[in-house]
């Protein structure tokens, strides 16, 4: 006869055997989108001035089709950013306008917009300012430019801040990886300096009667 105890470790090990798999400790945990518009509002990258958005977030990415868009930004990523490697499986097509891809974030104290671009349908983007240096990573090379926003809606309400852009010279609208650690050290090599992260996201931006469409999703390491 076997013992109570017996079958109660038994039962023990084949449950651990069929335990549930452990959550990503670092899962996608933010959208921009539609719920944002608040804190972004009369600024360049709003959620939408115009045209037709239709954007679609999920656990792990989002997607989105726009016509006609004066302006929107949409995506996914995290509340804190960090120097995470993110990798985006999928693609952007664009039939009109201005479209970008990006790793896009914030960081306080000193306040900076950041932008690494991946793909820029007109070789630009968000890219302005004074073109400061270069970095080399995940295959290319990227242009930075820094630029001074005067007055401008940011996320801490009205402020004057600096934006920091790494501009990737051959444009990828498909899947890669961006190693953000790369861009984090260069922009410091530069005297670019970043301060306590805030949110951290891969985003579609469109403006100038933009049409075209995104599809990814997001993987770390």
């Amino acid at each position: 006869m076997i013992s109570l105890s017996h079958l109660a470790l038994a039962l023990s090990a084949l449950g651990g055997v069929f335990a549930a798999p452990t959550a990503d400790p670092d899962a996608p945990d933010f959208v921009i989108g539609p719920h944002n518009l608040a804190r972004r509002q009369d600024y360049n990258q709003n959620y939408k001035t115009g045209g037709n958005v239709n954007f679609s977030p999920s656990s792990n990415g989002y997607s989105v089709t726009f016509s006609g868009a004066g302006d929107f930004v949409v995506g996914k990523g995290w509340k804190t950013g960090s120097e995470r490697n993110i990798t985006f499986d999928g693609s952007t097509s664009r039939s009109s306008g201005t479209v970008l891809v990006s790793v896009y974030g914030w960081t306080k104290n000193p306040l900076v917009e950041y932008y690494v671009q991946e793909y820029t349908s007109d070789n630009k983007g968000s890219a302005q300012g004074t073109k400061v240096g270069t970095i080399e990573s995940d295959g290319s090379t990227y242009d930075v430019w820094k630029h001074t926003q005067n007055n401008q809606p940011s996320i801490v309400g009205t402020a004057t801040f600096t934006q920091y852009i790494s501009n990737r010279r051959d444009p990828r609208p498909g899947s890669g990886t961006v190693t953000i650690k790369n861009h984090f050290d260069g922009w410091k090599k530069l005297g670019l300096n970043l301060g306590t992260h805030d949110y951290q996201v891969l985003a579609t931006e469109g403006w100038g009667s933009a049409g075209g469409n995104s599809k990814y999703t997001l993987t770390t390491s």
